[in-house]
């Protein structure tokens, strides 16, 4: 973000009618649109926030078909033959995205390095061998090493060669640079809060104007419309991540990952003469689930113990959605779906999905054909391989739709007394659950914890300042503002007795 600021895109300020209206604007929305423009479809993209700002402009931009260990497991429950087809589509949405960017010009960082699924325990070795000869057979150039070039040792790894890391939002604005130049909208701080489906769909705003448009591409990270129940079929986490100024010779020359300590991810990046920049990503977590300060201070620890050289500069942190087969729904909205179509559940390799759901998406709009339209398709059932995870997913969404209702809570006027300035808690007020928090200055803010997607009790990061639901995260500012949805609406603000205390929304 710092190093692509890029100029700000208008808000949509009038009624509009277009071919297309892609909702969101990451790397699936911006990819979709600019294969439809390609195309010779009219389209607009509306964007809550800015463009490439939002989930694609905290990724760490691994392009990589390696998707830690997805192989052997879609092997096993799906066939051979829809692990070939995972693989190919992975590669060839890489070699897409260096294709267009070498078109349009666009330097993006654009380095071919090694990917690699590590383990430091013997342990972890024999589902490593399964992956690496489940991916070999789906195609990849894979093999398995017992060595790499970490700083560290390890058991052994899954490597699969010639793999790309690249700057996803200096090359996305590229694009939508691009796409504007064909004629296509781009329209950014427009939130779109409903759709109603025919012929045409209709698209509304929350400032009340109405986009109509033959067909709507739903790319919004989560569905902010879920008509075929995806939220049943997708579970979010979130991960930190560590940026730190390293030795130019100290490049470990790759991106890695394991599962292990809670994940642990590593790539590095261009930065200043003589130094790069190495990113780790850490720490998988649930939303709103807590002790994120704690969580930080593990992955800074492990990012210095293990590259000594390492001197951190900046921190973020990350969000996705895992799907319970493991592959991502990208496709017809729903089952009667005819002109609504969405991209969603990348578990955490939304680059290459992203420009995957783009050309998927282009072909169904345009009638062409895909031989991966059925892998992918949101409307597949996969008893099998879903029935676990689909109820630990609805076990955990239960527990904190019930029991964070049960749980015990502060009492309201006393215990938002007792927060401490960058403190937020939840209370009862009025026989009400209200999040509250208290800023720098001492002002309290608080507002309604209940999320306005589908009434979760929402938890507070006390990291990154904000109110997160552990059911499907969505994220609110401390003013109760929607950082990341489902949710479109924001948190109701509260008036909470206090006292002499100063409470604002």
């Amino acid at each position: 973000m710092e190093s692509a600021p890029g100029v700000p895109c208008p808000a949509l300020d009038r009624d509009l009618q277009v071919d297309v209206a892609v909702v969101g604007g990451g790397i699936a929305g911006l990819s979709t649109a600019w294969e439809l423009a390609r195309a010779g479809r009219s389209v607009a993209v509306l964007e809550a926030g800015r463009i490439a700002a939002g989930v694609t402009g905290n990724t760490t931009a691994k392009l990589s078909a390696l998707h830690t260990l997805i192989y052997a497991d879609l092997a096993s429950s799906a066939g051979p033959e829809a692990a070939a087809l995972y693989a190919r589509s992975q590669r060839e949405a890489i070699a897409h995205l260096i294709a267009t960017a070498t078109e349009l010009g666009v330097d993006c960082d654009i380095e071919r390095v090694p990917s690699l699924t590590y383990v430091e325990s013997a342990d972890g070795v024999g589902k490593l061998k399964a992956e690496a000869e489940a991916a070999e057979q789906a195609g990849l150039p894979a093999s398995f090493v017992t060595e790499s070039s970490l700083p560290f040792p390890i058991a052994g790894a899954v490597r699969v060669e010639d793999q790309a890391q690249f700057h996803p939002r200096a090359y996305l604005l590229a694009l939508a640079e691009a796409m504007t130049g064909m004629g296509a909208l781009v329209f950014e701080g427009t939130r779109v809060v409903g759709l109603k489906e025919g012929s045409p769909c209709r698209l509304t705003t929350s400032e009340g104007l109405t986009v109509t448009a033959t067909d709507v591409v739903v790319a919004t990270h989560y569905p902010i419309f879920d008509r075929s129940l995806l939220f049943a079929r997708m579970e979010p986490h979130r991960e930190l991540v560590v940026a730190a100024a390293i030795p130019a010779d100290q490049d470990p020359g790759g991106m890695f990952i394991t599962t292990e300590q809670s994940t642990r991810s590593v790539r590095t990046a261009p930065y200043e003469d003589g130094q790069r920049l190495l990113i780790v990503t850490g720490e998988s977590f649930l939303p709103g689930s807590g002790n994120v300060g704690d969580r930080l201070e593990r992955l800074r620890s492990w990012t210095v113990e293990r590259f000594p050289g390492a001197r951190p500069t900046h921190w973020w942190a990350a969000q996705d959605n895992d799907t319970t087969d493991g592959v991502p729904f990208v496709g017809p909205l729903h089952p009667g779906a005819k002109h609504a179509y969405v991209a969603t559940g990348f578990g955490g390799w939304g680059m290459s999905n992203g420009v995957m759901s783009g050309l998927l998406l282009s072909t169904l709009i345009t009638g062409g054909g895909s031989p991966w339209a059925g892998l992918y398709d949101p409307r597949r059932l996969r008893p099998v391989r879903e029935a676990g995870p689909a109820l630990k997913l609805q076990a955990t969404v239960a527990k904190h739709f019930v029991g964070d209702r049960l749980s015990t809570a502060g009492t309201g006027a006393q215990d938002a007394i007792d927060l401490l300035p960058g403190e937020g808690t939840v209370v009862k007020n009025g026989g009400k659950r209200c999040a509250v928090y208290r800023d720098e200055t001492g002002t309290l803010h608080a507002v309604s914890a209940i999320c306005t997607h589908m009434g979760c009790v929402v938890g507070f990061n006390e990291a990154e300042r904000s109110w997160e639901c552990p059911c499907h995260g969505s994220r609110f500012g401390v003013d109760g503002a929607v950082l990341q949805g489902p949710a479109v609406t924001p948190l109701e603000k509260v008036d909470l007795a206090s006292g002499d205390e100063d409470t604002s929304g």
